[in-house]
């Protein structure tokens, strides 16, 4: 039995503290946020699983009327403060709503989801609507449309701000109003073709219930973005943006090296930190270095119930992986960028923290700043670039020199490589290859190798150039096409052949044998290379004697983005015909 139990996929504060899951301090939030910040509206944006949600929990409990929370906050860093919990611990009226499951693929959808999530906040506080002689006709009758799920999108766009109005008018105190995830309907909007008119609502619910709003006393967001250009903040007085740029609060969201080598300690897995630091660590928010906490309390899990078990991308399996899916497809040209990245270099990008879903896709800068806001890149440690210091709030926040952008860690890595092969081999499967396949059969070695050659440049290389990179990217090249089968490293003759094509409709039958060089040089000389071990490993014997296949051998070399090829034929003695090929136009071909 593990000696501590992780809370995955735990968001609830009370039930974590309640029954003993495993919880690292994050309390030191709610001092710097009453007492250090003051700021009447406060956005806190970071990637996600990160402990956004989790931290909203704690918030609420830390604050509800409702409830009595000492025995929650006990042994906990924000309990040593007796005056910040005499003056705030359970003395408001608090709100919590989360918009983290409005995951839809339409606006029909989503707009019913985000009914349903404010009916259910409705229900929490029905108290309100009973019995109560103040109310009026006109707020009865909207209290009740959305209570019974029964509103329509003006609704929606005062709900937020009647039930502050409510509750304080039933307390008599001002409100904490937290919202959760709030800028996830806008993302899955602009990722499925409704941005406009989710958008629409969303900022008219929550510019009325945060513009001037006279019941509220504090009100907290989380989301992954700042949502700039939407105006949603207009116009809104002391509002507080933190951003992984900034170092106040840089603590408060993912574990420091501090919190992982004190949660190792306690699992007795110290042994595993260096697993631990390559595959999750990495992130840097303001002047920290940080872990994902999921990656890292689902990998804990898993050792303490298989100790061998070997780390994976669980970050990733939690949501779809669009931001890197845009970029490739824009009309940016981010290949040498992307391979940089994924040979364990940076690129230097400027960032713009304040970025419009719906714009993503219209600057580059946009693109990375994406990239960066939401986790998949981080900056090196200590080269955090320093703001503009602007009055004016276009130019608030923004950098003039470039963010030294980098992978995270292996995970990150892995995750794009994996996009990168997936949205490759949809491309090529997409494509017309009439053209390639015509050389392939006919043996036309200069037009394979130019073929070859511009499917090369129109990709992004993520094993720095190696035979195992080359193996799966003809394996690629050559598959999903009817009549035709793709074979790689099987076993033919007397070793194992690098690829066999097969044309099944056609009785043809093709052998590569793959080479790199470091030097376009020596291609001529490793073609022969690689066609002399077809000939002294048979590999073509078995293909044409045994299975009845008109054979033909290439030899391909590999130089980066260029590919040389040599060819031999064999007659149905197995007696090699034609000469070695020459050195024609940068391209290795059959000399007739």
């Amino acid at each position: 039995m593990p000696k501590y139990f992780m809370p995955v996929g735990n968001t609830d504060f009370r039930e974590i503290r309640e029954t003993g899951l495993y919880y690292i301090d994050k309390t030191m939030l709610i001092d710097q946020l009453v007492n250090q910040s003051r700021a009447k509206v406060t956005l806190f944006t970071r990637p996600r699983r990160f402990g956004k949600s989790l931290n909203m929990s704690m918030l609420q409990h830390f604050f509800d009327i409702r409830e009595d929370s000492k025995a929650l906050f006990e042994g906990l860093q924000v309990f040593e403060n007796k005056t910040l919990c005499t003056e705030w611990m359970n003395q408001y009226p608090t709100i919590l709503v989360s918009f983290k499951d409005v995951e839809s693929n339409s606006f029909e959808s989503a707009f019913k989801r985000i009914r349903t999530e404010i009916s259910k906040l409705y229900e929490r506080y029905d108290y309100l609507y009973k019995n109560n002689s103040k109310l009026s006709e006109l707020q009865k009758k909207l209290f009740e449309k959305i209570l019974m799920r029964e509103s329509d999108e003006e609704d929606l766009k005062e709900s937020l701000v009647l039930l502050t109005q409510l509750m304080y008018e039933y307390y008599g105190k001002h409100i904490i109003l937290l919202i959760d995830e709030y800028d996830v309907p806008m993302a899955k909007g602009d990722a499925n073709g409704y941005y406009r008119e989710i958008t629409d609502i969303m900022r008219s619910m929550y510019g009325k219930s945060l513009k001037d709003n006279p019941y509220i006393k504090i009100a907290v967001l989380t989301g992954c973005l700042r949502i700039a250009e939407e105006s949603i903040f207009t116009g809104l007085n002391n509002l507080s943006v933190k951003t992984i740029t900034d170092t106040d609060y840089d603590e408060c969201f993912g574990f420091t090296n501090e919190e992982m080598n004190k949660l190792l300690a306690d699992t007795e897995l110290l042994h595993k930190h260096t697993v631990f630091k390559e595959w999750y660590d990495g992130y840097v928010f303001g002047d920290k270095e940080v872990y994902c906490p999921w990656d890292v309390l689902n990998y804990v899990d898993a050792l303490q119930k298989e100790p061998d078990a070997l780390p994976i991308n669980y970050w990733a399996n939690t949501s779809g992986n669009d931001a890197i899916k845009r970029f490739l497809e824009s009309r940016f040209d981010v290949s040498a960028d992307f391979e940089k990245l994924l040979g364990g270099g940076f690129v230097e990008k400027i960032i713009n923290p304040d970025i419009t879903y719906g714009d993503l896709t219209k600057d580059e800068t946009n693109l990375w700043s994406v990239l960066y806001m939401t986790g998949y890149l981080t900056i090196l440690p200590g080269s955090l670039p320093k703001s503009k210091s602007c009055e004016n709030d276009d130019m608030r926040g923004k950098f003039d020199v470039p963010f030294k952008l980098k992978f995270p860690n292996m995970e990150i890595k892995r995750l794009f490589e994996k996009t990168i092969a997936v949205w490759f081999k949809e491309r090529i499967l997409a494509d017309d290859r009439t053209e390639l396949f015509a050389a392939l059969w006919s043996g036309d070695a200069v037009q394979l190798a130019n073929i070859i050659s511009r499917y090369l440049r129109s990709t992004i290389s993520y094993h720095d150039y190696s035979e195992q990179f080359y193996h799966a990217f003809l394996t690629g090249l050559f598959s999903g096409v009817g009549n035709v089968s793709v074979r790689s490293n099987r076993e033919v003759g007397e070793g194992r052949a690098d690829v066999i094509v097969k044309n099944e409709y056609t009785n043809q039958a093709v052998v590569i044998e793959l080479k790199i060089t470091d030097s376009p040089a020596k291609a001529a000389a490793k073609c022969d290379e690689a066609l002399r071990q077809i000939e002294d490993k048979g590999y073509a014997v078995p293909l044409s004697e045994d299975e009845g296949y008109d054979v033909t051998v290439y030899g391909a070399v590999f130089y980066k983005k260029r590919c040389f090829i040599k060819k031999r034929e064999f007659d149905e003695n197995q007696t090699c015909k034609g000469s070695l090929g020459i050195l024609r136009d940068g391209f290795l071909g059959m000399k007739e």
